[in-house]
C-alpha cells in the first residue's frame, strides 16, 4: 500500500458513520427506537432473533419471579412502587428462562434473549411492555 492510499483509507474512516453496539454484539437501548419513540429499522429486522443488552436490574417486583426490568442507569428503587418516582424512558422487560437470582442494582449485567417487540401485558404481574428479551440468560457484564 503506497502513502496517498493509506491516507485516502485513513481519512474515509474517519468520515465513516460510527459502528453500532450491535457490531460488537451488545445492543444499545437506544438503538432499538428512533427520535419518535417508534421502533428502529434495526429492532424489526431483528425481531424474533437473539440479541444482547447491557444495562442494571432493577429491583424486582416480586420475590421468585423469572420477570425483571433492565434500565440504562442504576436504580436503587422499584420505579414501579414509588409514587413519586419518575418512570424511566429507557427500560426493557426481561423474561429469564429461570427463576430470578436478583444482582444489586448497582451491577452491570448483559441479559440475552429473543427480541420481541409491540404492546404485551403480563397476565401475572400487570406490566405493560413494548419491548420484551423472552427466553432471557444474563450475567455480570
Amino acid at each position: 500500500m503506497d502513502r496517498r492510499t493509506f491516507l485516502g483509507a485513513s481519512i474515509a474512516i474517519g468520515f465513516a458513520p460510527p459502528a453500532l453496539a450491535q457490531d460488537e454484539g451488545v445492543v444499545r437501548m437506544r438503538d432499538l427506537y428512533n427520535k419518535d419513540l417508534s421502533f428502529s429499522d434495526y429492532a424489526k429486522s431483528m425481531e424474533g432473533s437473539r440479541v444482547s443488552v447491557q444495562g442494571y436490574m432493577a429491583p424486582p417486583l416480586k420475590a421468585d419471579s423469572s420477570f425483571f426490568v433492565l434500565t440504562k442507569r442504576p436504580m436503587a428503587v422499584c420505579p414501579f412502587c414509588e409514587t413519586e418516582a419518575e418512570w424511566p424512558d429507557d427500560i426493557l422487560a426481561v423474561y429469564t428462562k429461570r427463576t430470578l437470582k436478583t444482582v444489586p442494582f448497582n451491577i452491570r449485567i448483559v441479559t440475552s434473549g429473543q427480541l420481541a417487540l409491540g404492546a404485551y401485558t403480563d397476565p401475572e404481574l400487570g406490566f405493560v411492555s413494548r419491548v420484551r428479551l423472552v427466553d432471557a440468560i444474563y450475567e455480570r457484564g
